[in-house]
């Protein structure tokens, strides 16, 4: 499936299933209005989730753009308008 064809939906469910495993939480923690400082993730997991989603979604997002990412939410909305 190309990412074009994502809905918001499959877009979230992609996100939440690489932070569960680069951040190594638990699903349930993981909902759009979730940030990322309330995962505990340091400045070395962002850099490691922005590359998993990079490679997940074969886009690149410049650091200017990652720097802007604090909420899942906001990665799903990046994502979306990007893909």
């Amino acid at each position: 499936m190309r990412v074009a064809e994502l809905n918001e939906q499959e877009i979230f469910e992609k996100v939440r299933s690489i932070i569960v495993e680069q951040l190594g939480v638990d699903a349930d923690e993981v909902t759009p209005d979730t940030s990322f400082e309330d995962l505990n993730a340091d400045s070395l997991d962002i850099v490691e989730l922005i590359m998993a989603l990079e490679e997940e979604f074969d886009m690149e997002i410049p650091d200017e753009d990652a720097e802007k990412l604090q909420k899942v939410s906001a990665v799903i909305e990046y994502i979306k308008e990007n893909q």
